[in-house]
């Protein structure tokens, strides 16, 4: 199947946690294996089909819109928040309009992994299903995730099907902030900021949030140590002549 040719690139956080490195600029921008974390996602999208990607900016906004503007590949669109954050949910929120009534990815700026067999986008769009799906979420095995040392959060059963794990609890996988997302998640929404994550646990209630595994290793990229981690990754795998 042909997969969504819109896509959110969600660039609008902080950065605290990559610190020192964000003080002069945004964490979409830090350089990972020779290119800004934001244009990682930005080729996989593009390679997916994307042709139109919203791109929130808020911390060195100005420093994402010249960044964009320098690459003339896809159609982008700045939803600004530079006065005020919406949040995850929030931010989707704002620019819902401009994906037309159509499921579209959300990909968050900092999600970096070594494909497996195939694009994993492709893959992505392969396993969606509108009728019965609110969200289909890409998600890493905990073991296969580098630079990661959380507990999870999401059990999957053989059908795709998500669940919470409860407090206190180990789950398997970890989103690794990808999905393919249907405006309808966001029905009776509040507007303004907002986490994503109720919207989530409702169409868990419903049994409408999916998940697929990324056949591949995600690099979990949140301080300048992981980076230096991803790094070294990358370059054993793909040593220089």
């Amino acid at each position: 199947m042909t997969g969504p040719t819109r896509a959110m690139i969600m660039a609008a956080g902080l950065g605290t946690r990559m610190r020192p490195l964000t003080d002069d600029r945004p964490k979409p921008l830090v350089m990972v294996n020779g290119r800004a974390l934001i244009d990682h996602a930005i080729d996989r999208l593009i390679g997916a089909g994307v042709t139109t990607i919203v791109v929130n900016v808020h911390h060195h906004a100005e420093m994402v819109k010249t960044h964009l503007a320098k690459r003339k590949d896809a159609e982008f669109i700045i939803s600004d928040e530079s006065e005020a954050l919406l949040d995850s949910g929030g931010g989707i929120f704002k620019a819902l309009s401009i994906f037309r009534g159509e499921p579209f990815y959300t990909h968050n700026s900092d999600s970096v992994w070594v494909e497996g067999a195939g694009p994993a986008l492709a893959q992505l769009a392969a396993r969606w299903d509108a009728r019965k799906m609110d969200a289909l979420m890409l998600l890493a095995a905990t073991s296969h995730a580098l630079c990661y040392d959380g507990g999870g959060d999401f059990l999957m059963d053989a059908e795709g099907h998500l669940t919470r794990v409860h407090e206190q609890s180990i789950a398997p996988f970890v989103w690794i902030g990808v999905q393919i997302v249907h405006p309808r998640l966001f029905d009776g929404a509040p507007g303004g900021r907002f986490s994503i994550n109720p919207l989530w646990d409702r169409a868990i209630a419903r049994n409408r949030l999916y998940g697929t595994r990324l056949d591949g290793i995600w690099m979990h990229i949140d301080r300048p140590g992981a980076l230096k981690q991803a790094e070294d990754f990358l370059a054993a795998r793909d040593p220089e002549p």
